[in-house]
C-alpha cells in the first residue's frame, strides 16, 4: 500500500486546522479570564467611589463595602488587594486570579 502526496497534503491540513483553532479557543478563553478581572476590579472602584460621594471618605477595607455597597466577587476564584492610603485619596486596588502570580 503506498502513500498518495494528496492523502498526506490533506491530513496536514487537517492537523494545521486543528492546531490552529485550539490556539484560537486558548486565545479567546485568556481574553475572557482577563475582562472578568477587569470587571471585578471596576466593581471595587465603583462601590469605593459611591462610598466617597455619599460619605465623603473612601473606605477601610473591602468588608466595608460588601456590607455597606453590597460588593460582591468570587472569592473562591479572585483575591482582591484593596490598599487605602488616606480617607480623601483613592485606594489601589489589584486583582488577581487565585493561583496566578499576576496582579492588574
Amino acid at each position: 500500500m503506498s502513500i498518495n502526496k494528496k492523502d498526506v497534503g490533506a491530513v496536514l491540513i487537517f492537523v494545521v486546522l486543528i492546531v490552529a483553532f485550539v490556539l484560537l479557543v486558548n486565545n479567546i478563553t485568556n481574553k475572557g479570564t482577563g475582562r472578568e478581572l477587569e470587571i471585578v476590579r471596576e466593581a471595587v472602584k465603583n462601590a469605593s467611589l459611591t462610598c466617597y460621594a455619599v460619605e465623603g471618605t473612601y473606605p477601610d477595607d473591602l468588608q466595608y463595602l460588601r456590607d455597606h455597597y453590597n460588593l460582591s466577587y468570587n472569592e473562591d476564584k479572585y483575591i482582591v488587594f484593596y490598599e487605602p492610603f488616606a480617607s480623601n485619596v483613592f485606594p489601589i486596588i489589584k486583582v488577581a486570579e487565585r493561583g496566578n502570580t499576576s496582579l492588574e
